[in-house]
């Protein structure tokens, strides 16, 4: 491996270790739904296909053909996954104990609006694709796809999610999602 597959490696080891560490202090699920039960499967099966494509399929052809810009490449990529992994982090610290698999329902929820929500609706979402696309460049083409594929999954999750939210809040959260944007901010 590169120093640069070894730092984007870095990143999402850094990413597991704070979601597993954070999980332990969560609030108690009120419910749970049948997408929630079923996505561990779901993100099982999308680790299964990055590791098997990432290691056994040669990495000439994950690549891009042209290295002159292997440098510059590697240390954006680096920089956009470290960034994304950090936003992700940042949110996931700043829900605390509100954080739950996605369509749960927490006991006593608390609708977060301030730091990384001060600015979208989604910002773990946001930050894991960011951190995707960095690994795109570093790792090649093969992450462009992951991202691609999270981003839509990303999209319909989050639409469902402020269904959810909308009945759970439904004074504060029509406010709050007419200032912020879903994942981008200022676009989208």
């Amino acid at each position: 491996m590169y120093v640069f597959d070894w730092l984007i490696a870095a990143c999402w080891a850094v990413f597991i270790i704070v979601w597993a560490y954070s999980a332990v202090g969560a609030k108690r699920n009120k419910s749970v739904g049948a997408y929630a039960r079923g996505f561990i499967f779901r993100v099982l099966a999308l680790i299964i296909v990055i590791v098997v494509l990432h290691f056994f399929v040669p990495l000439d052809t994950l690549r891009s053909i042209s290295t002159t810009d292997t440098l510059w490449r590697g240390i954006l990529g680096v920089a956009l996954c470290a960034i994304g992994i950090a936003f992700a982090v940042w949110a996931r610290v700043y829900l605390g104990r509100n954080w739950g698999m996605p369509m749960s329902v927490k006991e006593s929820p608390e609708l977060v609006v301030t730091g990384p929500y001060a600015y979208v609706r989604h910002p773990i979402y946001t930050g894991v694709i960011l951190g995707m696309l960095g690994s795109a460049l570093v790792a090649g083409w093969i992450w462009l796809i992951v991202a691609l594929v999270a981003a839509a999954y990303f999209i319909w999750s989050a639409t469902h999610e402020e269904k959810q939210m909308e009945q759970t809040f439904p004074d504060a959260y029509p406010a709050y999602k007419k200032r912020t944007k879903m994942l981008i901010p200022f676009v989208l």
